[in-house]
Formats: structure tokens, C-alpha cells, sequence
């Protein structure tokens, strides 16, 4: 579960502060409470995902309790781990969860009851026997990693307990239910984050890295750059697309079951790979300073394609200041209008 500060590159609030060069100490009241709003409203994500996952967790040992659970603490755990950044990632964490519980009861749930096991050397044989299948599964699909929990808690709980096999089972099932559907309530209705306004968020970090590189690889066709700063350069590009890819998927799912409009993030991931796979051109006819000649004709229009100035450098058009304009669509980006999540979900339409 990394955080969308981690996913987009982004600083801590603390780290923030101090990129900025503020000196809070002597900084009046109004500004430093003007920069904290600014910094917090950035981290809105964290600060709602931290909200979410203590009211899930409370909630979930409310009802576990409410309903006289075996094992409260399997709900809250669940609930934990359902509650994620995103609707859409929520989504799918609650249905791999499930999925992989309700596989491992049954699995588990077959061999504790049917393999018989009086001593400890029996005991240990049907460990084996229940983990291997199970694990070789996951190795294959790491989706259904929970499958092999629950199997082993099924089978060890009525060692452990005075609870028989069909009941910690049953048990279990119910826990986890609890704990999913807490975590998905919470995750629809407190401070709901759409995955789509994570990946736009995502995208305008990535044009901002963008615009840096583009400058750095222009300013090296007349220097040169060595290959540890090429790949400075491409590694947290190429590492937040990878993320954003993630991202697009989780929207994805929000779209696919109708809680967000028919936006789709996959033309947005296949725009910004578009632009990386021209970096990485630009990156490896920088490794070496272009000849003298060149440089001469050429260094003008490298300046002012690599102007941070968002405006227009020349008559025409397509004598941009491309970098100033990559900022441009980054700060564009942020300021896009926040599109409501649909509720009740309803069949998107196509």
C-alpha cells in the first residue's frame, strides 16, 4: 500500500517546507499558515487514506464485536487492508481478499476435516500438504497469496482452541466479510479518492520531470552528458509512468463497475510513454556534444526549446519553448475540476 506522495515522486510535508527555502522561524503567522493549508491541501490523498483506515479499522471491531466474532481481530485486519488510496484499488484488494479466503476455507477446510491428525508428526504432514498447493498457486497467481493463510489458520486454530474445523471455517468467512465490507462502506463514503484524479495528479508530476529532463538533454548535446545522468534522468520518469500504469488500472475498475465517468486514463499512459520514448532518443544522441558546426547553427533553437517560458519563442508556432510548455499542461493538469464519483453505481455508459 504505497503512498500516492511515493507513487508521484512528491516530497513529505516536512521535505516540502524545506524545499521551498522558508525560513518558518522568522516567516510572519499568515504566510506560514497560508504555506502549511497549501502543503496540506497537496497531501489531501494521505490525509484522507489515514482518516479512512482508522475509521475502518474502529468500525470493523465495532461490528466484529456487535456480531460476537471468534476472532475480532481478522475484521479489523481485513478492513486495514481493504481500506487503499483508491476506490478502485479498494475494489480490487476486497475481491482478491475474498476470492482467496473463501478458496483457502474450502482447501483448508476439506483436509483438516476428511485427513485425520491425533499427534503432532501428523500434524506437521498436513501442514505440508496444505501449504505446498497452495503456495506453488500463489507463486503463479500472487493475487490469491491470502489463500494460504487462511487455509493454515483453519487448520491450526482448532488445535489451538476448543473450536471445531467447520466452525473456525465458518469463522473465518465471517470475519473477513465483515472486515471487506467495512473497509469498501468507508471506502465509497469518507472522503472518497477517485483513482482517475490520482493518475492526472500522477501525469502533471511526470510532465514536470519531463520538462526538467528535456532541459538537462538539450543543454547536453552541446556539453555532453556521461550515462550515470542519462539514466538519472530516464529512472524517475520511466519508475512514475510504471506507477501511473497501476494507477490507470485501479481507474479502470471504478469505471468498469460505473462509480466515474467514462473517462478512460489508458489514452493519457500511452501519450506520456509517446513522449518518454522521444526523451530517450534525445538522451542517446546527448551522450556525446554535437560537432562544433552544429552547435554553432543549432545552440539559438536548443535554447529556446528548453525556455522554462511557457510562451511562444518566434514567429511561428512550431519554434516553442517545449519544456516551458510541458510545465504548462502540468500546472493545467492540477488545476482540472474534481469530476464527482457516481452513487449508486450504475452500468457505465458506453
Amino acid at each position: 500500500m504505497a503512498p500516492f506522495s511515493v507513487v508521484c515522486g512528491r516530497l513529505s510535508p516536512g521535505t516540502a517546507l524545506a524545499a521551498t527555502g522558508a525560513n518558518t522561524e522568522s516567516m510572519p503567522m499568515p504566510k506560514l499558515r497560508s504555506l502549511l493549508a497549501k502543503q496540506l491541501k497537496s497531501r489531501r490523498p494521505q490525509l484522507g487514506l489515514a482518516l479512512r483506515v482508522t475509521l475502518a479499522a474502529l468500525l470493523a471491531f465495532a461490528a466484529a464485536q456487535l456480531l460476537h466474532l471468534h476472532l475480532p481481530l481478522w475484521a479489523v485486519l481485513t478492513a486495514i487492508i481493504v481500506t487503499q488510496l483508491s476506490v478502485g484499488r479498494s475494489l480490487r484488494t476486497a475481491l482478491d481478499y475474498l476470492v482467496g479466503t473463501i478458496g483457502g476455507v474450502i482447501y483448508g477446510g476439506v483436509v483438516t476435516i476428511f485427513v485425520p491428525h491425533g499427534n503432532e508428526f501428523e500434524l506437521l504432514a498436513l501442514l505440508a500438504v496444505v501449504v505446498a498447493p497452495l503456495a506453488l498457486l500463489a507463486a503463479f497467481n500472487p493475487r490469491l497469496h491470502v489463500a494460504t493463510v487462511t487455509a493454515i489458520i483453519v487448520l491450526l486454530v482448532p488445535t489451538m482452541t476448543e473450536v471445531q474445523p467447520i466452525d473456525s471455517a465458518i469463522d473465518r468467512v465471517l470475519e473477513v466479510g465483515v472486515g471487506a465490507i467495512t473497509g469498501l462502506v468507508v471506502s465509497f463514503f469518507v472522503l472518497p479518492s477517485r483513482a482517475m484524479g490520482l493518475a492526472i495528479g500522477c501525469a502533471a508530476r511526470i510532465l514536470e520531470l519531463m520538462a526538467d529532463a528535456l532541459r538537462e538533454l538539450l543543454a547536453g548535446l552541446t556539453r555532453g552528458l556521461d550515462n550515470d545522468a542519462l539514466h538519472r534522468l530516464q529512472d524517475g520518469i520511466g519508475e512514475s509512468l510504471v506507477k501511473l500504469g497501476e494507477v490507470a488500472g485501479e481507474a479502470e475498475s471504478e469505471r468498469a463497475v460505473g462509480l466515474s465517468p467514462g473517462l478512460d486514463a489508458a489514452p493519457l499512459l500511452r501519450t506520456l510513454l509517446r513522449l518518454r520514448h522521444d526523451l530517450v532518443m534525445i538522451g542517446r544522441a546527448a551522450g556525446a556534444p554535437l560537432p562544433d558546426v552544429m552547435q554553432q547553427r543549432l545552440g539559438g533553437a536548443l535554447k529556446r526549446v528548453a525556455s522554462p517560458r511557457r510562451t511562444i519563442c518566434g514567429p511561428r508556432p512550431r519554434r516553442c519553448a517545449a519544456a516551458g510548455m510541458l510545465r504548462r499542461c502540468s500546472r493545467c493538469s492540477r488545476r482540472l475540476p474534481t469530476i464527482p464519483m457516481k452513487w449508486p453505481p450504475c452500468a457505465a455508459k458506453g
